[in-house]
């Protein structure tokens, strides 16, 4: 097998024990980018040299009998929306052609801290909006990757590299995630800094992770995670030990609350059919529950502090090269110019009252289950709908996308596990459960989800969160 089909876990393993360099897992990560991303377009920045300068530096680090990092050697995509001091940071726009930032973004610097090779930048749709990049679905040229993170899913399940950074300020973590068939990871909201990134929505912007599996995920977000004085909502706790608690065996057997959520309406009939079977497998260990009304216009809330703060945050290159954006993306600025500020400061003061309100279901539950998009990728001409995801990073709730499960066609279907504010470790353990209990099967049909077996959960009736 080809290096570069490793995970983050084992590669990160395998430098470190001495079973091969980062020389050669870099060099096998080139070699499949030079062999597919001619039909993928992954990357908006790649320098080969530069790529092995690192990987070589790294080496010879480990050779000198260095202490060496948890990613130490192991090559990374990283979003660009994320400034790189020695790479350029375009933002997917034309109006920032050739921006070369001098320092790099928090997140980039705690990486690099732990050892990774900065491997390149990935292809983010303009401005980490809907406007479509350039990057193909690995499973289907014809079909979208999702966004705004789309190179990044994109590079990891084509085995490009195995592991990459994004963001997310609707759904532009867990949606690419799911349509490429890879684990996308949101912790809770200011668990990791976004300074130095690219900023759409102090309220909305959250750090996330591509990897292929769960383990993959927790390790890269242990890095992440830690306080920073440049971004305000980070804080000075201990960093959760993600890898360790994600790799445990719970105490019991989870349970889930399955939430078709108020856009129930708006999933695909394939959607339908692919959790009505999962549901059935879990078994007693699910539930159906329904979030009541509260709940209804948490979209639209969404949807308003998005605009303002984007139309905010990007007045002046709306200023200076309005013509230059997409008309879409133009049109989202002009109507968060025209939203009431009564409705702005309605919608931020909302958030609280509903995560109070969902404690009701972390008390009995260890996760909602929903899904992460309304269907399989659709076609290259969009991004996709990321209302599945709108919720819950309205909420800054913790989410993760699992590849569980194919349409007829062959293209992925994403779950997506959402857990309670802060319990970021034990939604990842509640993921891996899931991820090692349902099981994969075969390739290019609709998952037939085997069954959950027994659990020790009791049954529970049909709960509501008002």
């Amino acid at each position: 097998m080809s290096l570069n089909a490793l995970g983050l876990t084992e590669a990160a393993a395998g430098i470190r024990d001495g079973r091969f360099s980062s020389v050669e897992l870099v060099g096998d990560c080139l070699r499949r980018i030079d062999e597919v991303d001619h039909d993928i377009h992954a990357w908006a920045f790649l320098d080969r040299d530069h790529a092995m300068r690192q990987a070589e530096a790294a080496d010879d680090h480990r050779k000198q009998g260095k202490a060496v990092g948890p990613l130490h050697g192991v090559p990374l995509g990283i979003k660009d929306i994320f400034d790189t001091g020695d790479m350029p940071t375009e933002f997917g726009s034309d109006l920032w052609a050739g921006r070369t930032p001098r320092r790099d973004a928090a997140a980039v610097a705690r990486l690099r801290a732990a050892g990774a090779v900065i491997l390149g930048k990935t292809v983010t749709t303009e401005y980490a909006y809907y406007n479509p990049g350039k990057t193909r679905n690995p499973h289907n040229a014809a079909h979208t990757p999702g966004g705004s993170s789309s190179g990044s899913a994109a590079a990891v399940a084509a085995l490009m590299a195995p592991g990459a950074i994004g963001s997310q300020t609707n759904g532009s973590v867990i949606r690419p995630a799911a349509f490429c068939g890879v684990v996308g990871f949101k912790p809770t909201h200011g668990l990791i800094s976004r300074s130095g990134a690219l900023e759409l929505s102090r309220t909305l912007d959250h750090v996330g992770v591509f990897g292929r599996s769960v383990a993959d995920a927790a390790l890269l977000a242990e890095v992440l995670v830690g306080f920073d004085q440049e971004d305000p909502d980070t804080r000075p706790v201990a960093c959760p030990p993600f890898s360790t608690v994600a790799a445990s065996e719970p105490p019991l057997p989870p349970r889930f609350a399955f939430v078709r959520s108020p856009v129930w309406d708006q999933a695909e009939p394939v959607t339908h059919d692919a959790f009505a079977e999962l549901v059935g497998a879990l078994g007693d260990a699910s539930s159906d529950v329904e979030l009541g009304p509260s709940f209804d216009q948490a979209v639209d809330m969404h949807r308003i502090i998005m605009e303002v703060d984007m139309a905010h945050n990007l007045r002046r290159d709306y200023q200076r090269g309005g013509d230059k954006l997409s008309t879409r993306l133009r049109q989202a600025i002009e109507r968060g110019r025209a939203h009431l500020a009564l409705d702005y400061r309605n919608a931020l003061s909302t958030i609280a009252p509903l995560n109070q309100a969902l404690d009701h279901i972390f008390d009995e539950y260890d996760a909602i289950l929903t899904p992460a998009a309304p269907g399989p990728a659709p076609g290259i001409e969009t991004t996709g709908n990321p209302i599945f995801c709108s919720l819950w990073t309205y909420l800054g709730v913790p989410a993760i996308s699992l590849p569980l499960m194919r349409s007829e066609a062959g293209l992925p279907l994403g779950v997506q596990l959402v857990g309670r504010r802060g319990n970021d470790a034990r939604l990842l353990r509640t993921a891996h459960w899931l991820v090692r209990t349902i099981g994969r099967t075969g390739r290019g049909t609709r998952r037939k989800v085997p069954s959950a077996g027994a659990t020790s959960a009791p049954a529970a009736e049909k709960g509501k969160v008002r």
